[in-house]
């Protein structure tokens, strides 16, 4: 169901996993409705940081509606989102963005490759297929490692780490290599753009259908300032450009249709 609306939102837990990145639930009502990959518009309070702050699903309790967000504090505004407590009240526009494919995937060999921040809205994915044949691949700096133990809860777990202190020394790539006999059929990611470039690459010489998310500074997240605009392979049938924007078309678009 198609869900987009001014939410209120209310702080049920929140908590620091890692060095600077936060775990916040927030019960509201467009939990219900998100899909895996899909984000939200989080508003600050202090009159210097007007403008939302994109932020993945993590994941969601539609039962009880709902969310986790995982972010990393970067800036003024989740450096105050780092100090909301339980029962604090919070603005979102919720839910933005188009999700992954999960229903399309289903059946296949699937894995889930996730770098850095773009880790969090991954654990949404590997729950939504929880039960199919699920890999994930988790790419951290060195053993300071977060959310790896949910994602053991939903499916197969291989970690690499830049400097070799966890699973194979590299990145996410170099993991999938090591593993013996593993074929994907498709793959799914998000993370920094030299990953995502990496994932694109390898599926095109591979034959593997990609699907990856894209992290991009966003100011409306509804595609009206035109802020956060990508390059496409083919032009847009309406505009006759080679353009599109993340907030609306995206964050989730199928490898091969983007020029990154």
């Amino acid at each position: 169901m198609f869900y987009r609306n001014i939410d209120e939102g209310k702080v049920i837990s929140q908590e620091e996993i890692s060095k600077g990145i936060f775990s916040l639930w927030i019960k509201n009502k467009g939990a219900a409705y998100a899909n895996a990959g899909q984000f939200v518009g989080v508003y600050p309070k202090s009159k210097d940081t007007l403008l939302m702050r994109p932020i993945s699903i993590c994941e969601t309790d539609e039962k009880e509606s709902k969310m986790r967000l995982v972010y990393r504090v970067s800036g003024k505004g989740t450096k105050e989102f780092s100090e909301l407590k339980e029962g604090d009240n919070v603005k979102l526009l919720a839910n933005l963005g188009n999700g992954f494919p999960v229903d399309e995937v289903k059946g296949k060999c699937i894995v889930l490759m996730g770098g850095g921040i773009g880790i969090p809205p991954m654990l949404g994915v590997a729950k939504a297929l929880k039960g199919e044949d699920v890999n994930a691949f988790l790419g951290y700096r060195d053993r300071d490692m977060f959310l790896h133990e949910d994602f053991m809860s939903a499916c197969k777990v291989y970690i690499a780490t830049e400097d070799g202190s966890v699973g194979v020394k590299g990145n996410v790539i170099d993991a999938l290599k090591a593993s013996t006999g593993l074929k994907p059929d498709v793959i799914m990611a998000c993370g920094p753009m030299p990953m995502l470039r990496a994932i694109k690459k390898y599926a095109e010489e591979n034959n593997i259908k990609a699907y990856i998310s894209l992290e991009e500074r966003m100011a409306c997240g509804i595609g009206a300032c035109l802020g956060c605009v990508c390059k496409t392979v083919k032009k847009d049938g309406h505009s006759h450009v080679n353009n599109t924007r993340i907030c609306t078309e995206g964050p989730v678009f199928d490898a091969e249709e983007v020029d990154i």
